[in-house]
Formats: C-alpha cells, structure tokens, sequence
C-alpha cells in the first residue's frame, strides 16, 4: 500500500495498491462515507479496498476535506474528490494503470460522489465545480448513496423536526445552505440533478436501512430507468447500511458478484 498526495492539504492523499495480477490494472476508486464529515475517514473502506485488490483490481482510496476541516464543504469537498479522481492521470505511467478501465465506488456519502463522478460532464462551464478536462469512470457502483442531496436535506429536517432538537442536517453543511437557499449548487453538486449520466451505474440499497433510506435509491431508479440511462438497481431485504463495509456479509458478496461481471466487460 502506498499514500500517494494529489494535493498539498493533509487529507489530500489516497491508498493504492495494485494486484498481484499481470498489468495494466483495472482502477477502483473508492470513496468513503460518514456524511461528509471529518468523523469518518477512509479506514471505512480499507478492508474492501484489500479484498477488491485480492480480487484483481487496483484500489485508489482516497481521503478529501470534510465538514469540520478547512477545505471541506462546499466547493472544497468535492473538488477534493475530483482532483483525486483526476489524480490517476498522472499516475498512470508509473503503476501502470488501465484508465480505460476504471469504476468509482462509495458507500452512503461516498456514493453520492462516486455517483456525482460521472455525472460531472454535465456540468455548465459556469459552475464552481466545472473542469476543463477530467477522467471520466466506466462504471459507477453506489452502495447505499445519497443520490439525491434535496431529498437528504429535507429527510435531516424532518427528523430534527420530529425529535425536537437544535438543527444537525450534514447536507446543509456540505452544501453552505438549503435548496432553497444555494440552489445552483443542489443543480451542481446532486446526482439526481444530473442525469443522464451516461455511464453504467450499479445501485446497492438495503431495506433495513436507516440511515439513508431505501426509497432514495428506489425514487433514483425510477427516474434513471425513466429516461433511458444504463442503471441497475440491487435491493436487499435483509441488508442494513454498514453491511456493505463488511467483506464477510452476503451484501458484500453480492457487491463482489457485480465487479467480477464488469471486470469481464470494461
């Protein structure tokens, strides 16, 4: 495993580490959760970053700046994730990386942006996020993804409505403020927002979750599918959200299942 900097910020750096298997290697990008906060770091996905790298791909898993953290928020955040991404350009001589083959993948928050990854060719050359040239992913995995910022913003204030307490909503903080309030950046920075992506896109969600809830993905589907855009959706009834960071569960397996069948086809 080696930390490699895409940047000069502490938190801007990933792993990699690369198979035993003949080069060039397929490239996961791996993308932790946590609600964008600097809580969480990316030892969430270690362990399935080590059995992704047992498995024949090489793993990026990359750290960014979070909520709490200099850097993080908006746009920082996500011009972190973007630059790491982007990052694999540059290194693709030295590890001897097959760019052609690469699949963002993230859990909860992570997926949001490994969704986001390949949604960002949409973007306007207005936007603080905008970027003239940038790697685009062949595949995009969410396990559990906030797929939908305006919805994740609106189900944190029912629950701080419901509970009676002073206002944590980790979407507004990321975002610098409500729908209402930034709305080019919900246009910006939400997957939903942005579809078509384009790209093929996996969604893993389990119906025993509670922290972000199923009928995100359930509601994505729909609309993805609606307009034609190569989506496939993975719901499991028994499956909680951290189940997909355990490289022992059946939801992992069956996450596992699914890199195998791109492996074959990127």
């Amino acid at each position: 495993m080696q930390r490699i900097y895409y940047g000069e910020d502490i938190y801007q750096y990933g792993e990699l580490m690369l198979p035993e298997t003949p080069a060039p290697h397929p490239v996961v990008v791996l993308i932790h959760g946590g609600f964008w906060k600097a809580d969480f770091d990316l030892d969430l996905t270690r362990e399935i970053a080590m059995d992704l790298t047992a498995a024949g791909w090489a793993t990026w898993n990359i750290e960014y700046n979070r909520i709490g953290q200099n850097g993080g928020g908006w746009p920082g955040s996500f011009r972190d994730v973007a630059d790491a991404t982007d990052h694999l350009i540059h290194i693709e001589h030295e590890y001897r990386l097959d760019l052609d083959r690469v699949v963002t993948l993230g859990h909860s928050a992570g997926g949001h942006f490994a969704l986001w990854l390949a949604g960002r060719h949409r973007l306007p050359d207005t936007s603080d996020l905008f970027k003239e040239t940038f790697l685009e992913p062949g595949a995009v995995v969410s396990l559990a993804g906030i797929s939908d910022l305006s919805m994740m913003h609106m189900i944190h204030a029912f629950r701080d409505q419901e509970l009676a307490k002073p206002a944590d909503n980790p979407t507004a903080e990321l975002m610098g403020g409500s729908p209402s309030e930034v709305p080019d950046r919900y246009r910006d920075g939400s997957p939903k927002e942005l579809l078509p992506l384009s790209t093929a896109h996996i969604l893993f969600h389990g119906s025993l979750d509670v922290n972000v809830p199923v009928g995100m993905s359930d509601d994505y589907y729909e609309w993805a599918e609606n307009i034609g855009d190569p989506v496939k959706y993975i719901r499991l009834t028994d499956t909680e959200h951290f189940m997909f960071m355990d490289p022992s569960t059946r939801a992992w397996k069956k996450v596992k299942e699914e890199m195998e069948l791109l492996l074959k086809h990127l």
